[in-house]
């Protein structure tokens, strides 16, 4: 894995965001995998603000997000169909019907898990993926277990999850479940930039990069990645 390890969050989304760029200007139609959540949302900033500067352009970009609330209507302001959209995708030139999502209110979502897979494997796979990473090393919603999963598959979120994520949802009970990318999914990228920010994801990041692959820390199996970058400020790389 290539680790690098940056002054403060805005220096690390800075160079973020650079490597998208670099990725959409040398392929226009290249293939992203994107993330939510707090950590990526000033990546986001800078590659509108980029967008806007005529630095990158998203016209023929197609995009694959790594997981979505079951349960939750798809304009909800919770959905990460939503958030992509109010984050990103409405202040770039990206084309609708090149935004690929799981339909978490899908009634079978195996075949669910079949279709989005198709649908990568049919534009070439992605190109470059984006993660962040969770204070038990999770990535998108694969939590710690027994054994790595695979492709896209129905998460039952964990009570960390829900106690991370419930203050978005205000007084409104959060989502039980999600679809999430599987790892091997993940895996499948041909490159994958996770980025950490802050101290509340030190451990995790240690753990990670101690070497050692285990289900356990689902985040580990980047070690297996043949194009790896880890992006951290200091906080986040304060005990490696």
């Amino acid at each position: 894995m290539d680790v690098r390890i940056f002054n403060s969050a805005d220096e690390l989304a800075d160079a973020a965001a650079q490597l998208f760029i670099e990725t959409i200007n040398q392929k226009n139609d290249a293939v992203l995998g994107l993330a939510t959540g707090a950590s990526p949302v000033p990546t986001y900033k800078r590659l509108i603000e980029a967008y806007k500067a005529g630095k990158v352009s998203f016209k023929d970009v197609k995009t694959f997000n790594l997981d979505e609330y079951c349960d939750l209507p798809k304009n909800d302001r919770n959905s990460y169909y939503t958030f992509m959209h109010e984050q990103l995708f409405d202040h770039v030139d990206i084309k609708e019907e090149n935004v690929n999502f799981l339909d978490g209110n899908a009634a079978d979502w195996q075949a669910e898990s079949k279709r989005y897979s198709e649908a990568m494997a049919k534009v070439g796979g992605i190109d470059i993926q984006l993660l962040g990473i969770g204070t038990n090393g999770h990535i998108g919603f694969n939590e710690p277990a027994d054994e790595f999963t695979d492709e896209s598959f129905k998460v039952t979120l964990t009570q960390s999850t829900i106690d991370s994520n419930q203050k978005y949802f205000g007084d409104t009970p959060m989502p039980r479940y999600a679809l999430t990318m599987g790892i091997g999914s993940i895996m499948r990228a041909k490159k994958i930039l996770l980025i950490a920010t802050g101290e509340s994801k030190a451990k995790a990041i240690a753990g990670m990069l101690s070497g050692e692959v285990t289900p356990r820390l689902p985040a580990s199996v980047l070690n297996n990645h043949a194009d790896a970058v880890i992006m951290l400020d200091k906080a986040a790389a304060s005990i490696i």
